[in-house]
């Protein structure tokens, strides 16, 4: 039998992929930074070790993958981290050269297959230039965490990248990162949408792409998953309905020039404090005029992605969300 390595096994996409090769028959070993969130979170056949994987040796590294045919990377920072600036140096530091070490480990340790978790914005970098996403730091990093790791991995190990957009689900022991939101839009009379859209999928998507990745996927293909295309408008009025402030909020739509002088303001507070966006917030507004959308069918088969009710994950996603 098969055993995959998962980084971050206890975290909210680790966690949900481990489930899903336990579910196919796979053993799994997995390293998670402590805490436990929550006690008896994963079957005892899981081999669990808390810790930093990069402080552990480069020998220490190979002989905890020496049994493992595949390894998914299933850690590291996202767009919602406002880093101290330059924030490109820090996803560097968090993303791409951790990824580079433990690809490179992972090839001279003897593992085949190696899926990284990344972001749709990489996708819509090169889908839209006009928009410059590959010279905001987290898209541009998130471009060269991929090419790093299809290079570590030529000629000895299949390297794929997952593009992941709105992901939606629950765990234990963990409040959904959503949180942040509806505590946005708790008590406000009006929440404006811009006109565009986003791509969605639920965990348990991602965790039947990542399997599928490591099963059929390609050598240096990416996959940009999705299961359901949705106006921000039509989500932000879901969680005003998970809020139970249907009588209270209004959600217009309106269009980014109206806005434009509050995202300014926030780039420019974060720059006063020394701090810098992933995507600077004029960035990543302007392009929320766009139908930042994706075609389920692009790897739905490919991948062995199932069907799932998005709808209903959203729900249970902001039902968790706002009862806390």
């Amino acid at each position: 039998m098969a055993k995959v390595f998962v980084l971050g096994g206890t975290g909210f996409l680790g966690y949900h992929t481990t489930k899903e090769l336990l579910a196919r028959g796979y053993q799994v070993k997995t390293m998670a930074l402590p805490p436990l969130p929550a006690d008896n979170l994963l079957p005892a056949e899981v081999e669990i070790k808390l810790g930093n994987i990069n402080e552990l040796s480069d020998e220490k590294i190979k002989t905890l993958l020496a049994d493992c045919e595949g390894f998914v990377y299933a850690a590291g920072a996202d767009e919602r981290v406002v880093a101290d600036k330059p924030a490109l140096k820090f996803y560097y530091h968090a993303n791409v050269l951790p990824t580079q070490r433990l690809a490179r480990l992972a090839s001279e340790a003897g593992v085949k297959k190696f899926v990284v978790f990344g972001s749709y914005f990489a996708e819509f970098a090169e889908r839209l230039p006009q928009y410059g996403l590959k010279n905001q730091p987290y898209p541009n990093t998130r471009l060269l965490q991929e090419q790093i790791a299809f290079a570590e991995g030529e000629g000895s190990m299949a390297v794929m990248g997952l593009r992941l957009p709105y992901i939606f689900g629950t765990m234990p022991g963990r409040m959904p990162l959503w949180k942040m939101f509806t505590d946005q839009i708790k008590g406000q009379t009006v929440f404006p949408a811009l006109k565009g859209g986003t791509a969605m999928v639920t965990v348990e998507q991602v965790a039947e792409a990542a399997v599928g990745a490591l099963e059929k996927g390609e050598h240096r293909k990416t996959y940009a998953i999705s299961a359901l295309n949705m106006k921000y408008q039509k989500f932000y009025e879901m969680m005003v309905e998970a809020l139970g402030q249907q009588d209270m909020t209004q959600v217009p739509v309106l269009p980014y020039e109206q806005l434009k002088a509050n995202y300014e303001a926030i780039d420019e507070a974060a720059e006063k404090a020394g701090k810098e966006h992933g995507i600077h917030m004029v960035v990543s507004s302007k392009i929320q005029e766009e139908d930042l959308y994706l075609d389920p069918a692009d790897t739905m088969s490919a991948l062995g992605i199932k069907d799932h009710d998005v709808i209903a994950s959203i729900k249970e996603t902001l039902k968790k969300c706002v009862e806390g």
